[in-house]
């Protein structure tokens, strides 16, 4: 490896804070991350990694290191794009991960338009609702729905989605429709389970400034937004979800929307990247479409 090379194993394994899941999000062996900052450590002369057989951690000589190292690689990547781009025109690759039905509904039928402007730019987009950990799967960027973490990463806020409740027809015409959070225990839910905890989740609702939760009867529960939908379209019950989501449906007449007044708080949409002092050119044009394409289904932050 040369020294380029070195740099980038070392950032990686204190991102990862393993050896073993960075050498995954490089495609190298194991032996080789560990030779690589071994070499490191002995050409510096410092000792920049505590290594126990649980975890890795920085050195505070590897955390003044580290902070180089990056502002020296975004250097390096920036000083490549002016070449790559010396015809005026962002060009290579984008990894970008976004939630599955915002990715289906919103953003794959608008790409032909972006990648009619910018030809020489192709994207990888990954469609999941699991959180995406930018670092180890090597995304230039992912689009997050609902409050984040400290994860340390630069943000755009797209915006707040609309949350609304609606019901189908069918259900409508047997139970009636609820007035107010005073009817719910009246009806029945198709609840949602976490994919990731298995927590069943209440339904939130706006009391003037106040959010309110509200445990919901149901006879059936979900773990997925499809099977959400899917569940409300059959008359099974009312359910709490975005309103890009089900747009087509209210446009058909298949689901109509109910207590508009008493809605779940809003959930914020951010964009996401790794910290880098300067962001490639492609990914620039890129999060500013994105951002236009998303505005008409948010509220401004």
């Amino acid at each position: 490896m040369d020294r380029m090379d070195l740099y980038r194993v070392f950032a990686r394994v204190v991102d990862c804070a393993s050896f073993t899941r960075a050498a995954d999000s490089l495609g190298l062996p194991r032996s080789s991350v560990s030779a690589a900052v071994q070499m490191l450590e002995t050409r510096l002369g410092a000792r920049l990694l505590n290594r126990t057989t649980r975890r890795v951690s920085v050195t505070e000589d590897g955390a003044v290191f580290y902070e180089r190292c990056v502002r020296l690689l975004s250097d390096m990547e920036e000083a490549e794009d002016l070449f790559r781009n010396a015809g005026g025109r962002p060009s290579g690759r984008l990894r970008v991960d976004v939630p599955g039905r915002i990715g289906r509904l919103v953003i794959a039928p608008a790409l032909p338009e972006f990648l009619a402007a910018y030809p020489q730019i192709e994207i990888d987009l990954g469609m999941t609702d699991r959180a995406v950990d930018l670092v180890e799967e090597r995304a230039d960027c992912v689009l997050r729905v609902g409050p984040l973490g400290d994860s340390g990463l630069v943000g755009r806020r797209i915006g707040d989605l609309e949350l609304i409740n609606v019901a189908s027809p069918a259900y409508l015409a047997r139970h009636g429709a609820p007035a107010g959070p005073q009817d719910l225990a009246e009806h029945l839910a198709v609840n949602y389970a976490s994919p990731s905890s298995g927590r069943v989740e209440p339904w939130e609702l706006m009391d003037g400034e106040m959010v309110r939760t509200q445990p919901m009867r149901g006879t059936v529960c979900v773990n997925s937004a499809e099977g959400l939908i899917a569940c409300c379209l059959a008359g099974l019950g009312l359910i709490q979800i975005p309103a890009y989501d089900v747009a087509g449906h209210l446009a058909a007449g298949e689901l109509v929307r109910v207590m508009d007044e008493h809605r779940a708080q809003p959930m914020q949409m951010t964009l996401l990247y790794p910290h880098r002092r300067q962001a490639p050119e492609r990914l620039k044009v890129f999060s500013a479409w994105l951002d236009t394409l998303l505005r008409p289904h948010v509220r401004a932050p």
